[in-house]
């Protein structure tokens, strides 16, 4: 009973059979090795069962499929891993889009990506999305290698993710309508527990596709509403400002090294005071520049940021309309079922309705008919009267009782209607 209960215990209790030498094995050089079974879906730190496929397209259009590590990518795309675990299969994140230093990391339904400025790093899935996503991607790359296009690749592959997402999420929307609306004017006409059930089943699938709507919604306007996230998604501008920066590290460096290499070649001696004064001068001068270089950079990154976030929000802001119509049409999908739910509502307690008011009169026929009933049984005891001796007298009396129950069934329903109880 015990085994039964708790399935992880049966590997101890052999092994406690045995004693601890089943357990640990030692080799030539003393060490110890664990040769337990372990988890079967855990990963060891630094093991092979690590790498994953990626498809890598770079920008001249061409494509690979790449077996990466966590590291690796890590390593080449400057992410944490709180970023990857969102592009993990295994977990269920909502849509998000995340502007880093050196990647734009894209998870929009089934379309998982990491975009830097020279390639993408797309999830490799056998689902018809990353197929036609890669080869839509490839395809763009290489008619725009002859013909110029302002956006920057990282906006390219970008674009085309949310394309994706929006038509994907609009044709579910499409399919759901066309499903569910026959449904609903059937559950309309007639009530049926079948017709219920469909209709409850739709409307969780409605549920969920609204929520998915909305989470992709929702990142998109939170990125339209915040310059600093879209100024960090322009890699090819941020990596052409680093080289350019190296380029002048390298410059201000050789200009102020020729100086001091001048300096050190004259054969005059120099004082240890004029060389001490001469090397504050010096480090006075780097100081100097490189603080009026980077005011100057940093002044200018921030304006080239804010002139060049338009571009960006307007591609956002063109995705950003055809969700929100993805998500009006669920809106009002969700109003008709809605409406359709408060007239079954209405039909139901109309015909609820009809009930009490035929309970209502039956028991009041009822009420009449046992107040005839008493009259019979009266006269259905064993006692002696006159009005035994004529039978004529028990017709009478028994036609008197009938026509006073009918008056007062008259009565109740003149009254029930006097108080608007329901209509008659």
């Amino acid at each position: 009973m015990e085994e039964s209960r708790n399935p992880f215990l049966q590997p101890n209790g052999i092994e406690s059979a045995h004693g601890y030498s089943s357990r640990f094995n030692s080799d030539k050089r003393g060490r110890h090795n664990f040769i337990g079974t372990g988890f079967p879906g855990l990963k060891k730190r630094g093991h092979t069962l690590g790498n994953r496929s990626w498809i890598k397209i770079e920008q001249n259009g061409s494509s690979k499929v790449v077996e990466l590590d966590k590291a690796t990518v890590m390593r080449h795309c400057s992410l944490p891993a709180r970023d990857l675990r969102l592009l993990d299969p295994l977990f269920i994140y909502p849509s998000t889009i995340l502007g880093r230093e050196k990647a734009i990391v894209v998870s929009l339904e089934q379309i998982r990506c990491i975009i830097t400025a020279d390639e993408v790093f797309l999830m490799n899935s056998l689902d018809g999305s990353v197929v036609q996503y890669k080869s839509e991607l490839c395809k763009r790359l290489q008619k725009e290698k002859y013909h110029s296009d302002d956006l920057p690749f990282e906006f390219r592959a970008l674009e085309l993710a949310l394309e994706f997402a929006c038509l994907t999420l609009d044709t579910q929307v499409k399919e759901l309508e066309m499903e569910i609306h026959p449904v609903l004017d059937e559950l309309a006409k007639s009530i049926s527990t079948l017709n219920l059930e469909r209709v409850r089943r739709f409307k969780g699938h409605l549920l969920a596709l609204t929520q998915r709507v909305q989470k992709v919604c929702d990142e998109i306007e939170h990125l339209m509403n915040d310059d600093g996230d879209m100024a960090e998604m322009y890699l090819t501008e941020k990596k052409q400002r680093n080289l350019c920066n190296d380029l002048d590290d390298q410059v201000q460096g050789n200009n102020l090294i020729a100086p001091v290499v001048a300096l050190g070649s004259k054969s005059a001696p120099v004082s240890p005071v004029g060389s001490t004064s001469g090397a504050h001068k010096l480090q006075r001068a780097f100081s100097n520049v490189s603080a009026h270089r980077h005011g100057s950079l940093s002044t200018s990154s921030v304006t080239g940021e804010t002139e060049n976030i338009d571009q960006l929000e307007m591609l956002l802001e063109a995705y950003f309309v055809g969700i929100d119509n993805t998500l009006n049409k669920l809106l009002s999908l969700k109003e008709y079922i809605d409406d359709t739910e408060d007239l079954i509502n209405i039909k139901l307690g109309n015909v609820q309705n009809k009930l009490i008011k035929f309970e209502l009169l039956l028991t009041a026929a009822t009420f009449l008919a046992t107040v005839f009933a008493v009259v019979t049984a009266v006269f259905g005891m064993n006692f002696e009267d006159e009005v035994f001796n004529e039978p004529n007298r028990f017709n009478w009396v028994v036609s008197i009782s009938a026509m006073l129950c009918a008056i007062l069934y008259i009565c109740f329903l003149i009254y029930i209607k006097h108080k608007k109880v329901f209509p008659l």
